[in-house]
Order: C-alpha cells, then structure tokens, then sequence
C-alpha cells in the first residue's frame, strides 16, 4: 500500500496567485497597516495561520481569536465573489480523473495537505468538483508548519506503507518533503515540475 497526498493550490487547481491576493486583500481589510513580506517564502510557516502569525507580530498587533475569524470570514467572501464573477478555479489538466484513480485503487489511501485554512480550502475544491471525493483533509486549521500538515494528513490514513508521495507546487512543499524522507512530485512550471496530469 502507497500513500498519495497532495497540496491544493498550484498542485490540484490553478488557484495560487489569486488566492494570494485576496488572502493579502482579506489581511488588509482587518489589518489595515498590516506589514507583508515580499515572498511567502520569506515567511517561517506557509500556511494560511502560520503567515497571519507573522503578519501580526511584524504589523506589531496583538493576535487575537476574534481578529483571526474576522480575516477567514473576509477571505471566504472574497474568494465565494471572485468564484461568482469568474467561475470555479480550474483543475490542473487531469487532477480530478488521477485523484480519483488513486481514490479506486487498492494499492493506495489519499489525503489531501494543504496550507490554506479549512473553510476556503474545502470552498474551492467543492466549486471545482472534487466534492464528492471522500478523503481526509488537512489544514492550516490544524497546524502551522507545513510539516505537521502533511503529517496529519497521513495520520488520518489506516495500515502502514510502503512508501509515501506528496505531490505540490511550492519550495516549501519540496523542503517539507524532504525533511519528512518522503518521496516529492514538483507541480507547476515554478519548480520545473509537472504541468498536466494527463502526461503521467
């Protein structure tokens, strides 16, 4: 049995830079002096909370619950309007068809690691049809470092593996991988990695 698990933004759908954007947009509109570094891989922890964390102690604001929940709220609304006026972000060629395969085949258990906070990560994939696919989903919302992600992501899976594989788009996702000892799949033309998976 092989364990399969994949990032969602720039890896299962073409969503990356728009959802940076309004995730920037969403700080903004609560942090309205909020300090944000040029790349995000100048941030410690790529993820949703992980970033906020930083944004935060860099603005010199105080993190609080109702602050946090006031910017997901805000991020949501943001990426619900820009599905309406542009419609559901597309799949990277053939993502759907090779999850559900993977889902289909008795040789492997897939989850999903991804991180971008619960509401808007599930958000995306719903208008996007993976809805219907039943598979564990970590978030942000359980972790801040991209490490404990995937490593909840496996937890949720059952038996012991042969090998395990995480399929993403960000240098983050490689040096995740990498410090797991787990085998990495490059997404997307910033790593020279895979662009459709109808090719595999």
């Amino acid at each position: 049995m092989d364990a399969v698990i994949f990032d969602i933004d720039g890896t299962l759908l073409q969503s990356a830079a728009v959802d940076d954007d309004l995730y920037q947009d969403a700080v903004r509109s609560v942090i309205y002096e909020a300090r944000i570094r040029p790349q995000l891989s100048d941030y410690d922890y790529v993820s949703d909370s992980g970033i906020l964390s930083q944004i935060f102690l860099d603005s010199g604001v105080t993190e609080e619950d109702h602050l946090v929940d006031s910017i997901k709220r805000r991020f949501v609304g943001l990426l619900t309007d820009h599905m309406k006026a542009n419609g559901p972000f597309p799949e990277l060629p053939g993502a759907r068809n090779f999850l559900q395969t993977h889902i289909a085949s008795e040789n492997h258990q897939v989850a999903i690691a991804t991180g971008g906070w619960q509401p808007s990560a599930l958000l995306k994939l719903e208008s996007a049809g993976f809805a219907g696919f039943d598979v564990p989903v970590a978030t942000s919302d359980d972790a801040k470092d991209r490490k404990d992600i995937m490593q909840h992501a496996l937890s949720q899976l059952t038996g012991s593996f042969n090998s395990i594989t995480y399929y993403g788009d960000g240098t983050w996702d490689r040096d995740a991988s990498l410090e797991l000892g787990w085998n990495f799949v490059a997404v997307g033309a910033k790593l020279d990695g895979l662009l459709s998976y109808e090719d595999l």
